[in-house]
Formats: structure tokens, C-alpha cells, sequence
């Protein structure tokens, strides 16, 4: 998980990202003399290696420092009573240090020197800062505050479910907290008014969004005084982490009592008016959005945004028009497996009719109650049991972390909305959570939730983050890395990985496995609609409907979250083509000696990496493997 202003930079391949290694072809015996020269060479490169994972160690905890959120997202408790500065200056400086860092990277070190470990870790640092500098340039163009991606409903999901309270401390760092968000929405505010100043505003189901975010967060006590009156998200938590440490013999009545009143005042003086702020703006800018809008193409400078976003989400140079293209190949191929599906089940009709037929029979949903809700997390965590026996026949590495299923919290929820995975803590203190929006049962139909929880879950993004982090063979910026078209092509792969593994038992469950991945395929021809052909909303959500049995309310949500977050949408078939090239590459060089494992290993191993140093790393681990 990112900070909540992400970085935008460049995409374009480095030099220092090109194979770099070379296959021996002479089989003689190498002389003493020789040996000797190579076994000084291998030192050499093991020095110069562990210099440069030193220097790595030193400036990713200068980085770690200017983020209180990552620390805890780490699981550990420095700068535990601030937040992250959100300002542009801020954002600036930072830049600038990235910059300062490559140049001191460049001068100290002999790349070809370097082991390939060491030559990877080296490109991804360039890499990174490249990116993030190129991002400059569209720095008006993003997106502050959205219904699916802001600080106004983040800061409470983060004080709720990542700021462990342990001790007296933790708590009084809590209530500090409470104050820094209200430091960060005034600060985002600021860039947000500015970026609409400049033209760039994000459409009104975004603005409405917001707003209804906002006003859950300060609705009820102690913002309101009604007899009524309900706890509000925070105050909730407040008094929960509380009576935890009474509970616990760690502070009395008293210091309780002191607490409350302190997280009170923090909440009523400090969270209260900055909400109120940002709400105000908002329902006072908002008659100047579209309510059936089109994407980024409209805005300044919109064209280079866009294909922009696209290099950053997919870590390719693709451009829009072979995006699109590969997405309307796609839909065309994975619509003829569904046909194939629903003639085997024996559905007479048409695929429409077979989509409607999924669509609105019982059998594939569980009833709207708070039972079918508890009934969906039940089944989910299943479907996860059998996988999880299977997984050492497909990977040699495994996870330690734990992972659990959750309902998303009641203040964040929305209809539709895709299900997500946050991350665990590197030292397993905090389990990996799978989250699903359960507020709308009519749109988590029952076939489909199998693959999606192989994608949130495992083999899917718990397995590929929670191993990135319990990596020790590369530098720690490496285990914390995100590189979208990495980690999301995985967890698309992951889901049909898990059909080869022995899922998806009966004709509808592969029939939702296939409605996943179309809705994937669907992404690249919509996203590229929006922010480069002119497709509105009302023309992308058609375009869905026609080509999937999604329910319409998480179709809309899908098309509004391509709307706010350009180009993010096409990372995930993107990367999963690429892992499937990859491993059908490696089989077809490697034959017999091909191991399913030894691939996966491979891939998992040196955590997320943009997709052409991942190919290196495929190659490198193909010629060792040759080599034997």
C-alpha cells in the first residue's frame, strides 16, 4: 500500500535495465590461473554488492523517516504521533532528495561490478526516481480527493486498523494523530483547490463521493449531540482501544477518563472543522463537474497525462491504441470460452440470456442479510483452505503471515466496490486482510467470489506481498516495492493459476473465473476509451454490460474508478500476459527440466520489479537452470 499522494514518474526503459549477462559457450576446464582470476572477480562483485545493499539500508530509512504513515504500515512505532506532510513543498523537497540519492548511487558504485541481485535492486532505485521525477510535469493533472482514493475516508481506516494500541503512549500517539489529519486534509485541500483552479477537476460522482465520506465521519457522537445519536467510526475505535488498555492493567479509570476527554476535544477542535472545510468546498465547487463525463483527454495537457499513467500503471511503452487493441483481442477470446461454457452446461439461448440468466438466478447469491453476508466470508475462507494445502506443490517459498477475510468497515463501504487486500506487517504482528464491500449482496455473485478471493488472497496478492516483505535475500526498499503491472498481473494470474491447481470444481465457478477475467480484458478497451477516444460514462458502462454478467451497480463503480484513476486499470492483464509469456518462454527453452516452482520462486522471489527487469530476472534464472 502507498502513501496517499503517490509519485507519478517516468516509465521509459533505462539502459542500466538491459540483460546485462551472457551464456558461456566453451565447456573447457578453466586453468588454475583462471580460476583464480574468477574466483577474484566473484569477490569482487560480492564486495562491491554488499557496499551497495549498505548504502541501500542507509537511504531507505531516510526515505522510511519522511513517512510516519510507512512506518507504521511496517509495524513499527517511531514518529507514532505524526502523519505524513501532504504539502507540495514538502513533495518537492522529497524529489529532490530522490535525485541527490541516483547521483550518489551513479558515482559511488561500478555497475559491472555488481551481482545480477545487485544489478536489479540498482535499476529499480534509478527506475523509481525516473518515474517519479517525469511525474513533475502532471503535477496539476491528478486527482486529490476521490470517492475511491483519498485521505478523507484513508486516515480513519488507518488510526482504525493499523495504529496498534499496545500501551499508555500508543494511545496519547493517537490522539496526536487525530490532529495531524486534520494538518493533512487543510494541506491537500490546498492542492486541491489549485488543480481546479488549473481545470482539473475530478467528475461529480467524485465530489459526491467525498462529501458522503466525509459527513460518515462526522456523524454521530460526539459531533452530535441527539439522543439518539450513534458512535461515529472514530470515537468507536477510540473508546474500544481504550477500555482494551483498562483491560489490560495498562492504565486505570483515571488515565482512561484523561483519554477520552483528550480524543474528545482532538476530535471536536481539530477533525471536526477540517471536515466540515473540505465538505463546504465541495458542495460549494461542485457545480462546476460533469455528471456524464469523459476522461483526462479533456483536461490540459490530458493527452501526455494519460499516456503518461499508462507507462506508470503498466511499466511498458505501450501506447493507448495497442492497449486497446490487445483488449478487444482479449474480449474476443475469452467470450468464446464463456460460449463454450454455457453450450456445456446446456443453457439454451444466446449469451445475453446466459448473462442475465447468471445474473438474477437465486443460486448464485447469497441472501442480503447480515446471515448471507457472514455466509460469503464462511465460504471464502474455505475455498482459501483447500488452496492453501496445495500451494508447496507450486512454490518452494510460502508465506509466513496470516490471512484473514474481513467485511469493509460500515463508513467506507460502498455498493459494488471491487474487493481489496492490505497488507500484513513484515514481522507477522499484523495479518494480511482480504476486505469485501458487503453492503449490496445482489452484486457478490457466488461464482465469481472463488477467483476473487485467489486473487485478494492466495496464491494471489497475500502470497506475492507477504513474501516480498519476509524477503531477506535483497535490500528492504525492495520488500516494500509497487509496481502495479507486477502485482496485479500476479493476482490475475494467481486466478487462473488456481484453476491448474485443481479449483473452480463446477462449470459456473470457471464461467465466474472467466467473467474475472474478462471484466480485466474489458478494462484495457474502456480505460483506453475514456482518456483517449472520447467514450463517456453512460458509453463505457454499455460497453461493459454487453460483454459481462456484472451486476450493474459494480459496473458503474468499475467505470468511475477507471474515470479517477487513469490508466491504473490496464496494469492487471498487462502483467498477467506478460507472467504467462514468461513462463511459457521458460518452458519451451527448459522442456523436462522446466519446475513449476523454480518459475514461481522466481518471480515471487525478488519482489515487485517493472516488468522488463522481471523478464531479465526470468532469463537469468532460464540459463542458470540450462547451466546444471
Amino acid at each position: 500500500m502507498r502513501s496517499m499522494i503517490a509519485l507519478v514518474g517516468a516509465v521509459a526503459c533505462l539502459s542500466a535495465c538491459q540483460p546485462n549477462s551472457s551464456t558461456p559457450t566453451s565447456t573447457t576446464q578453466p586453468s588454475v590461473a583462471e580460476a583464480s582470476v574468477t574466483q577474484t572477480a566473484q569477490e569482487n562483485k560480492l564486495s562491491e554488492s554488499q557496499r551497495l545493499n549498505e548504502w541501500f539500508a542507509i537511504k531507505y530509512e531516510e526515505q522510511l523517516q519522511s513517512s510516519p504513515i510507512m512506518l507504521t504500515f511496517l509495524g513499527r512505532k517511531e514518529k507514532y504521533d505524526q502523519m505524513n506532510d501532504m504539502s507540495e513543498a514538502f513533495e518537492k523537497k522529497h524529489l529532490a532528495w530522490q535525485a541527490k540519492t541516483v547521483e550518489e548511487l551513479k558515482s559511488s558504485f561500478d555497475y559491472n561490478k555488481l551481482t545480477a541481485e545487485a544489478k536489479i535492486s540498482y535499476d529499480i532505485w534509478v527506475y523509481q526516481n525516473e518515474k517519479d521525477q517525469a511525474g513533475q510535469a502532471f503535477n496539476k493533472n491528478g486527482y486529490i480527493f476521490t470517492q475511491f482514493n483519498g485521505i478523507q475516508a484513508f486516515a480513519a481506516q488507518f488510526l482504525i486498523n493499523f495504529h496498534r494500541v499496545d500501551e499508555l503512549s500508543d494511545m496519547q500517539a493517537y490522539i496526536k494523530r487525530i490532529g495531524g489529519i486534520s494538518t493533512a486534509i487543510d494541506q491537500l485541500l490546498v492542492r486541491a483547490k489549485e488543480n481546479a483552479e488549473a481545470g482539473t477537476r475530478p467528475p461529480k460522482f467524485a465530489y459526491e463521493g467525498v462529501i458522503e465520506q466525509s459527513n460518515n465521519l462526522i456523524s454521530g457522537l460526539p459531533f452530535s449531540t441527539a439522543e439518539e445519536a450513534t458512535d461515529s467510526p472514530l470515537w468507536m475505535d477510540v473508546q474500544r482501544k481504550i477500555k482494551g488498555l483498562v483491560d489490560a492493567e495498562k492504565i486505570t479509570e483515571e488515565q482512561a477518563q484523561t483519554l477520552k476527554a483528550d480524543a474528545k476535544a482532538q476530535l471536536l477542535k481539530a477533525f471536526l472543522p477540517s471536515y466540515q472545510a473540505l465538505i463546504a468546498w465541495f458542495e460549494s465547487d461542485i457545480v462546476n463537474t460533469a455528471s456524464n463525463p469523459t476522461g483526462v483527454s479533456t483536461q490540459n495537457n490530458g493527452k501526455a497525462f494519460y499516456d503518461h499513467m499508462i507507462g506508470v500503471s503498466t511499466t511498458t511503452d505501450l501506447s493507448a491504441v495497442e492497449i486497446h487493441e490487445i483488449g478487444l483481442k482479449e474480449v474476443a477470446r475469452i467470450t468464446n470460452e464463456m460460449i463454450a461454457i454455457k453450450e456445456r452446461v446446456g443453457f439454451e439461448g444466446g449469451l445475453q440470456a446466459f448473462f442475465n440468466f447468471i445474473k438474477t438466478d437465486e443460486q448464485f447469491f447469497y441472501p442480503n442479510t447480515d446471515e448471507g453476508r457472514e455466509g460469503y466470508i464462511t465460504d471464502t475462507d474455505a475455498y482459501l483452505s483447500v488452496i492453501n494445502k496445495l500451494l508447496p506443490e507450486y512454490f518452494g517459498i510460502l508465506p509466513k503471515a496470516d490471512l484473514v477475510v474481513k467485511r469493509v468497515e460500515a463508513f467506507r463501504e460502498q455498493d459494488g466496490a471491487a474487493q481489496h487486500y492490505n497488507p500484513g506487517t513484515p514481522d507477522g504482528s499484523r495479518p494480511g486482510v482480504y476486505y469485501a464491500h458487503l453492503s449490496d449482496m445482489s452484486s457478490m455473485p457466488k461464482n465469481e467470489m472463488e477467483g476473487v478471493a485467489y486473487h485478494e488472497g492466495n496464491p494471489g496478492h497475500h502470497m506475492q506481498i507477504s513474501i516480498a516483505q519476509e524477503l531477506t535475500s535483497v535490500p528492504q526498499f525492495r520488500t516494500q516495492a509497487n509496481f502495479t503491472a507486477y502485482s496485479e498481473g500476479w493476482g490475475l494470474y494467481a486466478e487462473l493459476l488456481a484453476k491448474e491447481m485443481g479449483a473452480y470444481e463446477n462449470d459456473f465457478s470457471d464461467f465466474g473465473r472467466l467473467v474475472n477475467e474478462m471484466w480485466r480484458a474489458v478494462r484495457l478497451v474502456v480505460d483506453t476509451g475514456l482518456h483517449t477516444k472520447g467514450w463517456t460514462e453512460e458509453q463505457a458502462i454499455a460497453y461493459f454490460k454487453e460483454k459481462t454478467p456484472i451486476a450493474e451497480e459494480a459496473i458503474i463503480s468499475e467505470v468511475r474508478r477507471y474515470l479517477v484513476l487513469p490508466g491504473q486499470a490496464t496494469s492487471y492483464k498487462i502483467g498477467m500476459l506478460k507472467i504467462i509469456e514468461l513462463r511459457e518462454n521458460a518452458k519451451k527453452a527448459l522442456g523436462d527440466r522446466f519446475d513449476i516452482r523454480g518459475f514461481h520462486d522466481t518471480i515471487l522471489g525478488g519482489g515487485a520489479m517493472p516488468l522488463a527487469i522481471l523478464e531479465r530476472r526470468v532469463n537469468d534464472w532460464v540459463n542458470s537452470e540450462m547451466a546444471k
